[in-house]
């Protein structure tokens, strides 16, 4: 079974109510079909995509093949290409070839210290140092758009790049980092990556590709286990965990505009800032 999953944002859904807070911001931001979608993968397309995969570095593009039927049944390779216009595209991510993919360090951790991040600033950053309504957006972005196939806790540069830049409403070309995570495993040992993306781009271009339900591939999805252990915070008794902290920027206000510079708050904004 594969960790990947999709999210579940339903305020009434069971255990849900220590994070319900929090679900209009995921649901309106430009990830939410990436987060959302129950789209349906076979583990032979997957697999197939990335048995023939390569990369053309001139033209920017991975191309691979699908098989399917053809009109006499019999099975044909089909070919498939696609570029970051076209992750941007089915995904619906709403990012720019203009964005950038490293914004600098100070604003992203100046941030989740804001957001009342409890770890040390030069340490691994995990998702059970927030308080609940934030630990349930990290893990939501690290089980959906994550690359690994494990550490969940920890939180890689990029995933807390892309809260950082939803929090603060800043650009980040999220579908030119999923591209380049593609990228790298062409060029090392090609495991089963993006299976949920990888069957809706694979989707998009041979909307006809054999269905079979025995060789559906079985996802771990957000369930009310889940988010019951969401809930707990291990080897910490109450008064230890972390304290709520109040709804900020676009978290709080949709209407919330970036700031042009590097800085993670408004100068008339009196919160806290970085510890």
């Amino acid at each position: 079974m594969y960790a990947l999953t999709y999210c579940i944002l339903d305020e009434n859904y069971a255990n849900m109510e220590p994070f319900k807070e929090i679900i209009p911001f995921l649901k309106e931001s430009r990830i939410t079909k990436a987060l959302m979608e129950n789209h349906k993968c076979y583990e032979s397309h997957v697999r197939m995509f990335w048995k023939s995969v390569r990369y053309d570095e001139k033209e920017k593009t991975i191309y691979s093949a699908v098989q399917k039927k053809d009109e006499n049944g019999q099975d044909i390779d089909v070919e498939v290409k696609f570029t970051v216009a076209e992750v941007r595209r089915v995904l619906d991510l709403k990012d720019s070839d203009d964005d950038p993919i490293i914004i600098p360090e100070r604003l992203s951790k100046g941030l989740w210290f804001r957001m009342g991040y409890t770890g040390h600033v030069n340490d691994k950053y995990l998702k059970s140092r927030f308080c609940r309504p934030y630990k349930f957006v990290v893990h939501c972005v690290v089980q959906a758009l994550s690359h690994r196939k494990g550490a969940y806790d920890e939180t890689p540069d990029y995933i807390m790049n892309i809260i950082t830049c939803l929090v603060l409403n800043r650009p980040y070309n999220i579908s030119q980092v999923l591209f380049n995570h593609m990228i790298d495993n062409i060029k090392g040992e090609k495991y089963i990556m993006y299976p949920r993306f990888i069957q809706m781009l694979l989707d998009d271009q041979v909307p006809n590709l054999p269905k079979d339900p025995v060789d559906e591939l079985k996802l771990q999805h957000m369930s009310s286990d889940t988010l019951n252990r969401l809930n707990k915070y291990k080897d910490l008794i109450e008064d230890q965990e972390p304290r709520v902290k109040g709804m900020i920027e676009k978290l709080k206000n949709p209407d919330y505009v970036a700031l042009e510079n590097d800085e993670w708050r408004h100068e008339n904004n009196n919160s806290e800032a970085r510890d």
